[in-house]
């Protein structure tokens, strides 16, 4: 419904106008919270993380107040490349200085192919070699054995849609492994093992998807994997949305909780893709995923007093975050906003309010169906 679309653009905007008005005027380092040691990565490490989530919606022309606000922002965006693409701009992107950078190179890569008109095809052409040039130089960081494989791939992918050239074995190597890594009833290893945390959708099967379908013309190994990811992908949002408690909470499990209502990308992306399986509704989709933003963004402390983003998953609780979380790292928060892709006539936006299946169940609905393994 419309006030609900009001509500996540009010969102995003709290979200995103401190990183990138401070990163366009060159001032992000000198405001953003210090980051200690890893202050070196926090430039890149902030703006990937907003765009990754906003480009949907930065991509999709609408009308009225949210169409001005929409082209503030997509100019906001590009004067942030612009800067952080300055080699001179204390805020200077790191492409290849450690290994944080590949991680932020792949979130940037994956914002550029959600929102190629607005975040490439309007710079002007040096800065979209100064963008390639970032990308090819994050090569240098050899990827851990584990999701990180698919930040590779992502940035293979943003180089081939930049340039038309990329490294098969980066592409190849990243989608075999997780076909091998793959444990069943829609989730994936991250690595050879299980781990109990959110990284099938921080990163693993929203990336794999794109990945596949940017190469899915080029890449036998893609091409035989696209349909299988896709089904995959379509039970772990029903395992998602199920996670979701009545109150919009959910079960605090596993390493980089600081990302919030982020740990929902997957539902969120299978909702912009218009591929939500049955039993799951838009209208219950949006319901679910509201109250999960309210109940990680309207928590007191969630801001610091300058509007900043504070370390924690309910308010400010920095004892949740591990030794690589900065203030920067928690924009990945902004992945949960991806429907603000689809159009407000859409039917995720437009049709009545549904109750989402836990609400549902301890309600005593009686139309409750059961849960089905893949």
């Amino acid at each position: 419904m419309a006030y609900e679309r009001e509500y996540w653009i009010t969102v995003l905007e709290r979200i995103a106008r401190p990183v990138l008005e401070h990163l366009a005027a060159g001032t992000l380092l000198e405001n953003l919270p210090a980051a200690g040691p890893r202050t070196k990565y926090a430039s890149l490490e902030a703006t990937a993380r907003v765009l990754v989530g906003i480009a949907p919606w930065l991509e999709l022309a609408t009308d009225g107040p949210e169409e001005k606000l929409r082209r503030e922002f997509a100019h906001l965006a590009r004067e942030s490349l612009r800067m952080g693409l300055n080699s001179t701009c204390p805020d200077r992107f790191n492409f290849h200085d450690g290994d944080q950078p590949l991680v932020d190179a792949g979130f940037l890569a994956h914002a550029v192919l959600r929102a190629p008109n607005e975040l490439l095809e309007k710079l002007e052409p040096l800065l979209q070699t100064k963008l390639v040039e970032g990308f090819i130089s994050s090569r240098q960081i050899r990827p851990y054995f584990c999701n990180w494989l698919l930040f590779s791939a992502m940035v293979e992918a943003a180089l081939f849609k930049i340039t038309g050239q990329y490294d098969p074995v980066r592409v190849d190597y990243a989608v075999r492994q997780h076909e091998q890594w793959y444990l069943g009833d829609g989730t994936y290893g991250d690595g050879p093992e299980l781990h109990w945390d959110y990284y099938n959708s921080f990163v693993i099967q929203p990336m794999l998807l794109d990945v596949i379908e940017v190469f899915a013309d080029e890449s036998t190994e893609c091409k035989a994997m696209h349909e299988k990811a896709v089904r995959r992908a379509q039970r772990y949002a029903v395992i998602q949305e199920r996670l979701i408690a009545p109150d919009g909470s959910f079960p605090p499990l596993g390493r980089s909780l600081t990302y919030r209502f982020g740990a929902f990308q997957l539902l969120a992306q299978m909702a912009l893709r218009d591929e939500l399986p049955s039993p799951l509704t838009p209208a219950q989709v949006r319901t679910a995923l509201t109250a999960v933003i309210r109940r990680t963004m309207d928590a007191p402390g969630t801001f610091d007093d300058q509007g900043w983003l504070t370390i924690g998953l309910c308010g400010h609780q920095p004892q949740i975050g591990e030794p690589y979380i900065t203030t920067a790292s928690t924009y990945l928060c902004t992945a949960g906003l991806l429907p603000l892709g689809l159009p407000r006539t859409h039917e995720f936006w437009s049709a009545p309010p549904e109750p989402f299946t836990s609400q549902k169940v301890w309600s005593g609905h009686q139309d409750v169906t059961a849960d089905k393994a893949l």
